[in-house]
């Protein structure tokens, strides 16, 4: 797909926001300043979150209500920082609102809030809710007839560590669950997980996976847009290690 076509089909879904570019992000993250910014968790997804929301996902400020839209979840709700500063640069809420995060009536607080934060679609931070919350999400769209819109769910490695995530991923493949991607950010913060497992695990249970350098933006998009008839997918996203 050339950058026109891209941006063109950015465009037909709503992404129209190009005041911002990568470039920017550090700029507004840096905006965000006081304790508890958890800085490499954030960092880790950084693009990650900027790949998706620039070229896959299908979202936009004005689409908050309608049932097409993708669906992105974010389970790794530890350091939100990049996850707000992506939001901002795509027009879901203004940069202005950054330089209160984490204040008392700021509504960006240390764990993005689904009722608080325009395009959070669930309230994070606790370890492994994101994935079963996505299973769930991409049963009900398949209950009510929409197969158009995809589910993503942005989780850690650590959060493998968690009993219901291992359901999840054991329900998810046999359910033939195709419109569901995961995307697992690897700084090796697991205490249980096999280093260069993760994909593994999940092929075992019926997933379409593949492990990609997490900071390659053209790797990500080519992982994240691959065919997987009749099987949910998994990107695992290698950074470097937290304590790196």
């Amino acid at each position: 797909m050339s950058i026109g076509t891209e941006r063109a089909d950015r465009h037909e879904y709503g992404n129209t926001y190009d005041s911002y570019t990568y470039t920017d992000l550090p700029r507004l993250m840096g905006m965000m300043t006081g304790d508890e910014k958890h800085g490499p968790a954030a960092t880790s997804t950084l693009d990650v979150l900027w790949v998706l929301y620039d070229r896959v996902l299908r979202v936009g400020p004005e689409r908050a209500g309608d049932p097409e839209r993708d669906r992105f979840l974010l389970s790794k709700g530890h350091g939100p920082m990049a996850y707000y500063a992506v939001l901002a640069a795509k027009g879901f809420l203004p940069a202005e609102w950054l330089p209160e995060f984490g204040s008392h009536d700021s509504p960006l607080g240390h764990h993005p809030d689904r009722v608080l934060v325009p395009g959070a679609e669930i309230g994070s931070g606790s370890l492994g809710h994101g994935l079963p919350l996505a299973v769930g999400t991409a049963l009900g769209l398949r209950a009510q007839g929409l197969d158009g819109p995809g589910v993503w769910v942005l989780i850690g490695d650590a959060e493998l560590d968690e009993g219901s995530n291992h359901e999840a991923i054991a329900y998810a493949g046999p359910a033939g669950l195709d419109r569901l991607h995961t995307v697992v950010v690897d700084n090796a913060s697991a205490s249980h997980a096999l280093p260069g497992g993760i994909a593994a695990r999940f092929e075992a249970a019926g997933w379409s996976a593949e492990t990609v350098d997490g900071r390659d933006h053209e790797a990500l998009y080519a992982a994240f847009t691959a065919p997987h008839p009749g099987r949910p997918r998994v990107v695992v996203a290698r950074v470097e290690p937290k304590d790196a």
